[in-house]
C-alpha cells in the first residue's frame, strides 16, 4: 500500500483532479485547505526581513492558499497511474508552482470500524 500527497497550488483544478481520481481507480481522497511556509511568511512581519524579499517574488501571483490531497491506494501501479492522470491534467497550467506530489509505502493499514 501506498500514500499519494498532492499539495495543489492551482485550484482551480481540484474537481477535475478528484474526477481523473475515479476514473483511474482511486476510490478515496482526503481534502485539507493548506498554506506553505513562503505563504505563511510574506503574511507575517517577518516579511521585512530581506531574507525574505526572495520569497516575496517567488510569490509574486500566487495564491496564499492551497488544497493538500491525500489518499491510500493498494499497489504502485495505481499510485502510477494516478501521477499520470494529475500530470495529464496540469500540463497546461501556466504558473510554474502549480504543486507537487509525492508517495510513500504505508507498512500497514489500521481500519477504525473493526476490531
Amino acid at each position: 500500500m501506498y500514500a499519494l500527497f498532492l499539495v495543489l497550488n492551482e485550484t482551480d483544478f481540484l474537481d477535475e483532479i478528484l474526477a481523473r481520481f475515479v476514473d483511474v481507480g482511486v476510490q478515496g481522497a482526503t481534502i485539507l485547505d493548506s498554506q506553505g511556509m513562503a505563504s505563511a511568511l510574506q503574511s507575517t512581519r517577518a516579511r521585512d526581513l530581506p531574507i525574505f524579499g526572495s520569497l516575496k517574488t517567488l510569490m509574486e501571483g500566487a495564491r496564499p492558499y492551497n488544497k493538500t490531497i491525500f489518499t491510500v491506494v493498494d499497489s504502485e501501479d495505481l499510485v502510477e497511474r494516478t501521477v499520470d492522470a494529475v500530470r495529464d491534467v496540469l500540463g497546461d497550467a501556466e504558473h510554474p508552482s502549480v504543486g507537487f506530489m509525492f508517495s510513500l509505502p504505508i507498512g500497514k493499514v489500521y481500519p477504525l470500524n473493526q476490531r
